[in-house]
């Protein structure tokens, strides 16, 4: 079994929180780590009709068959639940008493907010890191790579990528999209999913996707909405400073996982990714989602920007520290040439001295440094030096 770069932050909070929350897509491993991590402990799955009527029908009774805590999965499906685990961590001032789960950010993120603030800490687990799967990873080509994605049971059963991810999309759609949105017509929100995941690495224009899709602009950004919710696709905004430039305002979206973006992309084998013509924006979701799985095992919050003038100079992501930026600039050739510092060497001149040593992270296999820049292959992304 794969251990995760979160267990040791997960047991560290738990000594210092009544509560541990856990969040992230379904089928990143979150039930695996908790049961790993807490075996002692109850386990109760609220995704099973009969566990959940109960919860429902009578909270307090249920929460009191686990006088010592208890690993709570999916604990999005009963919301009411938060406020009696509020009383009982107040009322028993022990930490590690709870240890909850949850695959929809927002609905669950708004429940904790009002119920138990102060009283959780809240990891976010994402599918596998190219740290955790070295040994197996290592061996990939980086178009293998791109076509697998990092969901752990593609890994732990050995499965085809395409199959699976398929199961995945048909799961993900009729169960969470039925859930969490009232849409009568689910093959026109597969359709936009699909538009999404065409536009994966580049900058989000809603009505132009809303256009595509047939669906007005309300409608495109709640459904946008709702895939942030469940966690399929994430937002990076724009980063701002006095430049004097005209920046551009709009995020650039991105899917948390670059295997399920292919899928969508209708790619079948990972040959086709050769010659695919979004196969520099695949590569670029790959790494930037890296760089989100080292903030997030790291307890950190995702402070991922990019920069972009009306011009077009553009730095893929910066780092933004407070007093420092760190620029990183992601190109899919594998071989290095000067040009591919253009926008690096423009930022800095811009920036002057508020950024870090920038990054090239590039689809070579050597690292070194240049200049007054690190180069930075794929396969050592896990090197990257980020606070």
């Amino acid at each position: 079994m794969i251990k995760r770069l979160l267990e040791r932050p997960l047991l560290r909070l738990a000594k210092s929180y009544p509560v541990v929350t856990i969040t992230g897509p379904r089928q990143s491993g979150k039930t695996t780590l908790v049961r790993n991590v807490f075996p002692e402990k109850p386990y109760v799955n609220l995704e099973a009709p009969d566990i959940r009527q109960v919860a429902i029908t009578d909270p307090r009774r249920f929460l009191e068959r686990y006088p010592a805590g208890a690993v709570i999965d999916e604990v999005q499906r009963v919301p009411e639940l938060l406020s009696f685990i509020q009383t009982i961590v107040d009322n028993s001032k022990k930490t590690g008493l709870f240890i909850l789960t949850g695959s929809a950010q927002f609905e669950l993120i708004s429940n904790i907010n009002q119920s138990l603030a102060g009283r959780t800490a809240i990891l976010r687990l994402l599918p596998f890191s190219s740290e955790e799967i070295s040994s197996t990873i290592s061996a990939y080509s980086l178009n293998k790579i791109l076509f697998t994605g990092s969901y752990p049971r593609i890994f732990d059963k050995n499965l085809d990528p395409a199959e699976a991810l398929s199961f995945y999309t048909n799961t993900y759609i009729e169960r969470d999209v039925r859930q969490l949105l009232n849409v009568k017509d689910l093959s026109q929100f597969e359709k936009f999913l699909r538009l999404c995941a065409a536009r994966t690495g580049q900058i989000l224009n809603l009505s132009n996707l809303g256009n595509d899709c047939g669906i007005n602009h309300n409608t495109a950004s709640s459904w946008l909405s709702i895939l942030e919710a469940s966690y399929i696709i994430f937002r990076i905004r724009p980063h701002f400073n006095n430049y004097s430039k005209r920046l551009t305002k709009a995020p650039k979206i991105y899917f948390y996982d670059v295997g399920l973006a292919s899928y969508l992309l209708g790619i079948q084998e990972s040959s086709q990714i050769e010659t695919h013509p979004l196969r520099g924006h695949l590569f670029e979701t790959y790494i930037v989602s890296e760089i989100l799985k080292k903030r997030f095992n790291s307890v950190k919050d995702n402070n991922l920007y990019y920069f972009r003038d009306n011009v077009g100079n553009e730095v893929d992501i910066l780092l933004d520290y407070g007093n420092k930026v760190l620029p990183i600039e992601i190109k899919s050739g594998s071989t290095f040439s000067e040009d591919m510092l253009r926008g690096l060497n423009y930022y800095n001149k811009l920036a002057h001295n508020f950024t870090d040593t920038p990054y090239l992270i590039y689809g070579g296999t050597d690292s070194y440094s240049y200049k007054n820049f690190s180069i930075l292959s794929f396969k050592n992304i896990s090197d990257l030096e980020i606070k």
